[in-house]
């Protein structure tokens, strides 16, 4: 494990965690090629690194929403209920589809099938008419909605903020409003999921354990690249430009898909 391949990771992770074009779907893609090009794989399937650059991109959203969390413990302790109806369906699809559908999650043609699926919800998203709710002003079953959108999001191809945001406009809240929403819900998601590997990793006790150094810098490069990422889609989502990010996923996709039907 060298810092070029966890730099490398830790890019494609802080940009494509928040930007709504599927982080797993680009690290399956990045992987793939860096592996074509050079013989040799990225180790996106390292438990170690996969928490540490998970850790990264959660404290850039601890970061830029400290304010909005510190609310939940006073005014705003009701959205703590709506978050936790929201995280139910993630976490019960998620567990299932890892059990059962482990092998198709890693699948590079079905992450090219699945990718022009979330360019088209992005182009949804840039021209749809947003509502005037706030989210603290969400009902119970609007937050279980937005909660069964976020459940497509392990599939690979997918973006987690996409669909949460989808969710979100569809019950119509402000775009502002909607994005708060999916990146508070995002906190127990990425949360629970590194709680989840972090277990299997001391279970596993792996003998490729990367260097602290090397995880540093990974952790470093996801926080750095993911809060500059969350900034900027904040800012193109107010001006409703999500276009680009909506195409590049629709040609990314059907490249992947000519790619792998001729290899």
């Amino acid at each position: 494990m060298d810092y070029l391949r966890i730099v490398i990771l830790g890019v494609v992770q802080g940009i494509t965690e928040f930007l709504p074009v599927s982080s797993d779907g680009h690290l399956a893609v990045a992987n793939a090629l860096f592996s074509a090009f050079s013989g040799d794989a990225l180790p996106e399937d390292n438990l170690a690194v996969t928490i540490i650059l998970h850790m990264g991109t959660l404290l850039a959203i601890l970061i830029v929403y400290w304010q909005h969390i510190w609310r939940l413990l006073f005014q705003d302790r009701r959205v703590i209920g709506l978050l936790i109806v929201g995280t139910i369906p993630a976490a019960i699809v998620g567990l299932l589809l890892k059990r059962y559908f482990e092998k198709e999650l890693t699948s590079l043609l079905v992450t090219g099938v699945l990718l022009p699926f979330n360019g088209l919800m992005l182009l949804w998203i840039g021209r749809k008419k947003p509502g005037d709710v706030p989210y603290q002003e969400m009902s119970y079953p609007q937050a279980l909605f937005v909660g069964i959108c976020q459940a497509f999001a392990p599939l690979p191809g997918i973006s987690r903020s996409g669909t949460t945001i989808t969710g979100g406009l569809a019950c119509g809240l402000r775009r502002d409003a909607a994005a708060t929403f999916s990146f508070l819900l995002a906190i127990p998601a990425i949360g629970g999921a590194g709680v989840l590997e972090l277990k299997d990793l001391i279970t596993e006790t792996p003998s490729d354990l990367p260097p602290a150094a090397v995880l540093l810098v990974g952790a470093a490069v996801s926080f750095v690249v993911g809060y500059a990422s969350l900034r900027l889609l904040l800012r193109l989502l107010r001006e409703g430009i999500l276009d680009p990010f909506g195409y590049w996923c629709i040609a990314l996709g059907l490249g992947v898909i000519v790619w792998q039907l001729v290899s």
